[in-house]
């Protein structure tokens, strides 16, 4: 690509460089670049982060209803089993979002909270539900 000098606008549906998949170019906020393969694709991180079957939703729990312990999040949705609960779990505390309190007593306690990251994505579900309210509305 040429190196020509390209103002990006916020929300302008690009091309990732060299993956042929569409990202949105909202986190470059009106910058001036000069070399659009230089801008990341950052959709393969974010799915990384909160894709899988149930991160989402234990991530929606966290956020809007706080804290909650191992149990509590098993007993939220029953289609998981606690190898897969704990797997998501892990991931989500790995990546930032979440964190996790053990208490050493007997039995062993675990609480999940969303982290201030976590937390950032409110906005994200509650757009979400927003769509799916005016989708529903439009049939």
């Amino acid at each position: 690509m040429a190196k020509e000098e390209v103002t990006l606008q916020a929300g302008v549906l690009q091309q990732c460089p060299n993956e042929g998949k569409s990202m949105r170019d909202d986190v470059v906020w009106d910058q001036k670049r000069t070399d659009l393969d230089a801008l990341p694709c950052l959709a393969p991180k974010i799915i990384g982060m909160i894709g899988g079957k149930w991160k989402l939703f234990f991530l929606q729990v966290l956020i809007f209803q706080g804290t909650k312990r191992f149990g509590e999040l098993r007993k939220s949705n029953d289609g998981n089993t606690q190898t897969m609960l704990t797997n998501q779990l892990r991931a989500l505390v790995a990546d930032g979002l979440m964190t996790r309190k053990f208490y050493a007593e007997v039995p062993p306690k675990v609480e999940y909270s969303a982290s201030a990251n976590g937390l950032a994505l409110e906005p994200v579900f509650t757009s979400m539900h927003v769509w799916w309210e005016n989708r529903v509305n439009e049939n």
